[in-house]
């Protein structure tokens, strides 16, 4: 199977930054589950993008709307922090290695 890795960038904040992050602010998902972050990465802006990056790291349909998103928002109404998903390199792996 081949799997994308993943990079979640804060994009913008629209209204005021409680938590910390700031544009730029970024995680990232390879080999299929090793979280790694780059500045603070705010544990409910965490928890809004987590259920996401399964689908993200396959090949989906070209109609599919995961396919063509690719923001998502904190969901704190007050931050109105936006982060953005992209994809990586591709890369080949073993399903018998994962669990």
């Amino acid at each position: 199977m081949e799997l994308y890795d993943i990079r979640v960038v804060v994009d913008r904040i629209e209204g005021r930054s409680v938590c910390g992050m700031k544009p730029g602010d970024c995680l990232t998902v390879t080999e299929s589950s090793r979280l790694r972050t780059e500045g603070h990465f705010c544990l409910y802006a965490l928890q809004a993008v987590l259920p996401l990056i399964p689908a993200k790291q396959r090949d989906l349909a070209p109609g599919d709307w995961m396919e063509q998103d690719q923001f998502v928002a904190c969901p704190d109404p007050d931050e109105r922090l936006i982060m953005r998903i992209e994809r990586g390199t591709k890369r080949a792996m073993r399903s018998a290695d994962l669990t």
